[in-house]
């Protein structure tokens, strides 16, 4: 599900959980669980990826439809803990993003300290809108900080996927790579946050990303009840089905 190999002290996660490593309660656990791991190690940063041609497809839509309403009651939790985890991580990290990031991928792609990606015709960006579906407030805030204030709303409201070249115009990405370089490029940028002192680097983030956790614990208890509200309705499973036949089962 999760590869881990390390470079000197850098530790790469690389995400194998189907040929999409899409965003479920167990893939997410298992992401929580090797960070919590490495947070206390002698790792002085991480590096996350993922394998072939697509770095996350966001939320199994395909494993929504299958458990159900209360699987989703289960992972929405689950995957709001993994968007927090990861956005105030107190260590270096890096995310290489390999392939597509869409919808709960580019997420993961923008809780992260430094994003490269490759320039293959990877696309990037939030669908969840198209599928009917809001945003949790960690992930709403996470796109906030990430994201060029002039271009937050088109990029939330419209749905859109963007070319990693478009996505660097628009903050979801740092810096658009060659794939043959993805892996050096992405080592040189943890080594270099990570040479940072340790505790200077954690309480800068801490620092910079703490207006989003206070929004989050101000607004979540009421905004995340109505996205839940939302994401468990009984018309949300047909909403979710008509998308994926729409898109993912296209000739």
């Amino acid at each position: 599900m999760i590869n881990i190999r390390h470079l000197g002290r850098t530790a790469v996660l690389e995400l194998r959980h189907g040929k999409a490593n899409a965003l479920d309660t167990e893939l997410c656990r298992e992401l929580m669980s090797c960070l919590e791991r490495i947070r206390s190690s002698h790792v002085s940063a991480v590096i996350i990826t993922g394998e072939g041609r697509i770095f996350s497809a966001g939320v199994d839509l395909l494993r929504v439809l299958a458990a159900g309403h209360d699987y989703l009651q289960q992972f929405l939790p689950v995957l709001r803990d993994t968007l927090k985890m990861m956005f105030l991580y107190p260590k270096p990290m890096i995310v290489a993003v390999n392939g597509h990031a869409i919808a709960g991928g580019c997420l993961l792609v923008c809780a992260g300290d430094k994003r490269l990606m490759v320039g293959n015709g990877a696309r990037i960006g939030v669908t969840e809108l198209l599928v009917g579906l809001p945003f949790p407030v960690i992930a709403m805030e996470i796109m906030r900080f990430a994201v060029a204030s002039h271009r937050f709303r088109d990029v939330m409201f419209s749905g859109r996927t963007f070319l990693a070249e478009q996505g660097s115009d628009l903050g979801l990405v740092d810096e658009v790579v060659e794939a043959s370089a993805l892996m050096d490029r992405a080592l040189a940028a943890a080594e270099e946050l990570a040479a940072r002192s340790p505790s200077a680097f954690a309480l800068t983030k801490d620092q910079m990303r703490r207006p989003v956790l206070e929004k989050v614990q101000r607004f979540g208890p009421q905004f995340d009840q109505a996205v839940d509200a939302i994401w468990l309705a009984p018309d949300t499973l047909g909403k979710i089905g008509d998308y994926v036949s729409q898109t993912f089962k296209k000739p």
